[in-house]
């Protein structure tokens, strides 16, 4: 299947990452774990992101295939 990951990197360090498949952020620093916890509670944070994921990935996602299907 597709995967949809957001990342957010603050001073090319990688803090926290929305993942589409667990459908909830993970932190990877002890700031990013905390952001996690706090954006995981909140519906309307994760709501955006899955509204993301429907309106990104489920659009491009068709066009990506063709493309790379034409390259293959």
């Amino acid at each position: 299947g597709m995967e949809f990951i957001d990342s957010y990197v603050f001073n090319k360090v990688e803090e926290i990452r929305f993942n589409s498949t667990v459908g909830r952020y993970v932190g990877y620093t002890e700031y990013g774990v905390k952001n996690a916890e706090a954006w995981n509670s909140d519906a309307g944070i994760l709501g955006q992101e899955q509204a993301e994921l429907e309106r990104f990935c489920k659009h491009n996602a068709d066009l990506h295939y063709s493309a790379i299907l034409d390259k293959t």
